[in-house]
């Protein structure tokens, strides 16, 4: 019993490994998610008389960054092949 092992073979067995490994380690230790989803199921289950009030869509300084760019960006276009710039939205105000 004195094989000797490729490097083929031994990156195959350590790709078989860490593969195995991914899969026993995501059914033994359950996620955080999975745990808060059912923690939060718990609460639900008694009879809402109101449903709860959609948050603000208010956007971040990121976002409203960029969807000021996107606007400026479609008017230079649109006036540059002589076309009218479609209405813009206005980016909401934080």
């Amino acid at each position: 019993m004195t094989e000797d092992v490729s490097r083929r073979k031994m990156l195959s067995l350590l790709g078989f490994g860490a593969a195995l490994g991914f899969t026993l380690s995501a059914a033994v230790e359950p996620l955080e998610a999975e745990a808060q989803t059912v923690a939060q199921a718990a609460p639900a289950a008694a009879p809402a008389t109101t449903p709860a009030a959609p948050a603000p869509a208010t956007g971040t300084r990121g976002r409203n960054r960029r969807t000021s760019r996107r606007t400026t960006r479609h008017q230079r276009r649109a006036a540059r092949h002589g076309k009218p710039a479609a209405p813009a939205a206005p980016a909401p105000a934080q």
